[in-house]
């Protein structure tokens, strides 16, 4: 299957350029610019994106373009600081604006090919630096500038890279998409053949060879990225999987019967355990008034509980889980994971724990896509659409100690206001 790969040199935008490629229905990862074991000679890699970055690179310490990224041979598009990198390391010259440009410019296309095939003479594009290019290598030319912009998009058409100094993947310039669309498919070469449909049948196939006949179990939470990935599983290994469904009495009003309705009906009788630890978890959550304590203890006791009921299997050597690609993105990302803000509440703890080999069929997939697939999987609009709830439940909604009392109180407002805004 065809990809493009994106350098990832930091820009709060890089999961933006990722997500109008696959709207394309083209494939495509995120990288660090700085991860040493990428094999970008890959025959599968059409064409490689490097992304804009916080940094200058007049910076000491901005990161830099590495050789073999040159020396790959396909197809390149420098964006903002990627556009710089390129100019600067292939001979060309960057300088410090004395103002930073920040907002909507007006792009005069000079030369409509390339990536403004099929363009008009101007079009609006969005602006967000610091450095301008100065003098654009040799072998480069510009093809399009701005009133305060000289070089806004720059070509050296005998080694197909590309370079622009604005932003095509917000929303703020309007035609971003195409000028993406004709990098990935006219430049890159690209089929578009990232679909719900085929993501189906390489994931079963991917299971089935990952899993092998070995045993596998889910912690399903009811959400739709556990059920995806359990639905999924089970279409590809059947009987081998086995899901469980903790009740920490922590849930919305009718939840736990609403995800076990859901769960028989799209994966028969009896495929689902379900364990009602709701004593349990409000024993442990006694006295307990700070939020990353109780966070902490729900983490801890749901583990013992998924545990030990897990153990009662016997013979189950895998976690399934639900992980989606931002998770992903973030464990690798190119500044390290990001600065704690509270304590995460999925199951973390349990593959080490239980030494149980991890498999995430969703890894390389965002929340919309994640939902697109349970559509294709025939999953329930209810599912699908469902409002996001937090694993710890309303524990963390309630200020002070959680009680059964405090609970049913919470579940009724929840559920009034979840049907007057359902009924607007």
């Amino acid at each position: 299957m065809d990809k493009i790969v994106i350098l990832d040199f930091g820009s709060q935008y890089t999961q933006l350029i990722a997500r109008r490629i696959r709207e394309c229905q083209v494939y495509c990862e995120i990288w660090p610019y700085h991860l040493q074991q990428c094999d970008l000679n890959s025959s599968d890699i059409k064409g490689i994106i490097l992304s804009g970055s916080p940094y200058s690179v007049a910076d000491p310490l901005a990161p830099s373009l590495e050789e073999k990224i040159l020396n790959s041979n396909k197809p390149l598009l420098g964006i903002c600081y990627g556009l710089h990198l390129l100019v600067k390391t292939l001979g060309g010259k960057v300088v410090q604006s004395q103002t930073r440009e920040y907002g909507k410019a007006l792009l005069t296309i000079m030369e409509k090919r390339g990536i403004f095939e099929g363009f008009g003479n101007e079009m609006v594009c969005w602006m967000s630096h610091g450095d301008s290019v100065k003098e654009i290598p040799p072998q480069f030319q510009c093809i399009a500038q701005t009133e305060t912009c000289d070089y806004a998009a720059i070509v050296d058409d005998e080694r197909k890279i590309w370079g622009i100094q604005f932003h095509p993947e917000v929303s703020h310039t309007p035609l971003g998409k195409e000028i993406l669309s004709n990098f990935i498919f006219n430049i890159c070469g690209c089929s578009p053949d990232w679909t719900s449909e085929s993501i189906v049948k390489q994931q079963i196939q991917w299971l089935r060879n990952t899993a092998q006949k070995e045993k596998v179990v889910c912690a399903l939470s009811g959400g739709v990225d556990s059920v995806t990935a359990a639905v999924l599983t089970y279409r590809a290994i059947g009987d081998q999987l086995s899901c469980i469904f903790v009740n920490n009495g922590l849930m919305r009003k009718g939840e736990p019967e609403h995800v076990l309705r859901n769960m028989e009906a799209l994966l028969g009788r009896g495929r689902v355990i379900a364990v009602d630890a709701r004593e349990r978890f409000l024993k442990e959550l006694q006295g307990i008034i700070d939020p990353e304590q109780k966070r902490k203890i729900i983490g801890r006791v749901f583990i013992e509980v998924f545990e030990e009921e897990a153990r009662n299997l016997g013979d189950a050597t895998c976690l399934l889980q639900g992980t989606t690609y931002p998770d992903v993105i973030e464990s690798i990302s190119v500044c390290g994971p990001s600065v704690k803000i509270k304590s995460h509440h999925n199951v973390g703890g349990l593959p080490e724990l239980m030494h149980l080999r991890v498999i995430e069929p969703l890894r390389f997939l965002f929340k919309d896509e994640v939902r697109q697939l349970a559509l294709e999987l025939g999953i329930p609009d209810e599912i699908v659409w469902r409002q996001p709830f937090p694993g710890p439940g309303l524990a963390v909604r309630i200020i002070g100690e959680v009680t059964e009392n405090r609970l049913e109180i919470l579940r009724d407002m929840d559920y009034i206001i979840y049907q007057e805004l359902r009924n607007s």
